[in-house]
């Protein structure tokens, strides 16, 4: 995988990625391929840039044969606002360019039919982007918004469930129009439909390491909230309640008080959610 650094940032392209844009000189397509790399790689660029403005740390931007990604370190520092910044960051960008090419365009300055299509690629990518469907900037974005009404797990299983259904729609329809003898449906469709279920697959199989990982990173909210003087969100519990059944009704922008009650409806003791965290990690590590 060729890699290159740029501000301290690794710049890291995908071999199939590679081999598009080698093949894209045999076919004469390279000067609008080249042109659509930049978009994409302007529109990471974006949510780089305001990830390191939030004081999040930008480990990476990949290129993929359908889009590229900026991978950022998750310290337990990215809340849902931040986020949702980070997310809209990139469609942004593409804005910016469409304002940049449209005075390009009113200063005659350059070919109009290329400014056209640069002007085209920006609003594709930016409006493609803003589909509510994971891994697209809109579906960072929803699973964001939805995350601060509802358990940050219950959260990660439904967005990334509806997202997969989403996907695997998008390929049905594909191969049906195949089927029937539609060509209208341009293969790139299916190919992105095909991505996009695999990635939402892959991410849905790694929720239990994304929830340890936003279990490991609560000290920091307590920390959040204990300096704002926050009020704390009571979550009622048993005695013989599972502590991972507990931990899956943790909010992420809300700090949990855990009153266990007993079957008369008294309260037996009120626990501050890092008792029940520090518990669960011990009881894993006492399996080992």
């Amino acid at each position: 995988m060729p890699l290159i650094r740029l501000w301290g940032v690794r710049i890291t392209f995908h071999p199939f990625f590679v081999i598009i844009m080698m093949a894209s000189l045999l076919t004469g397509n390279f000067i609008e391929l080249i042109t659509l790399f930049a978009i994409v790689f302007i529109h990471e660029c974006g949510h780089a840039a305001a990830a390191a403005l939030l004081g999040c740390r930008v480990l990476s931007i990949q290129m993929l044969p359908f889009g590229g990604v900026a991978v950022i370190e998750d310290a337990g520092n990215i809340t849902a606002r931040r986020e949702i910044i980070i997310a809209l960051a990139g469609p942004f960008q593409n804005m910016l360019m469409v304002g940049v090419v449209f005075l390009l365009k009113y200063g005659n300055l350059g070919d109009p039919l290329f400014l056209d299509y640069i002007i085209q690629g920006n609003l594709l990518i930016a409006l493609f982007n803003l589909l509510p469907v994971l891994p697209l900037d809109g579906g960072k974005i929803v699973q964001a918004l939805v995350s601060l009404a509802a358990p940050y797990y219950t959260t990660l299983m439904w967005t990334y469930r509806i997202s997969i259904v989403c996907s695997a729609g998008v390929v049905l329809v594909a191969i049906g129009r195949w089927f029937t003898g539609d060509s209208g449906l341009p293969l790139n469709i299916l190919l992105i439909g095909i991505f996009l279920f695999y990635s939402n697959v892959t991410d849905y199989r790694n929720i239990p390491y994304r929830f340890i990982r936003f279990l490991m990173n609560r000290e920091s909210a307590f920390t959040h909230h204990a300096a704002t003087g926050s009020l704390a969100q009571p979550i009622i519990s048993f005695p013989a309640k599972p502590l991972e059944t507990i931990l899956r009704l943790l909010k992420r922008e809300r700090y949990h008080m855990i009153y266990v009650m007993n079957r008369q409806g008294r309260i037996m003791a009120v626990l501050p959610e890092q008792r029940i965290i520090g518990s669960y990690f011990k009881q894993d590590t006492d399996k080992l």
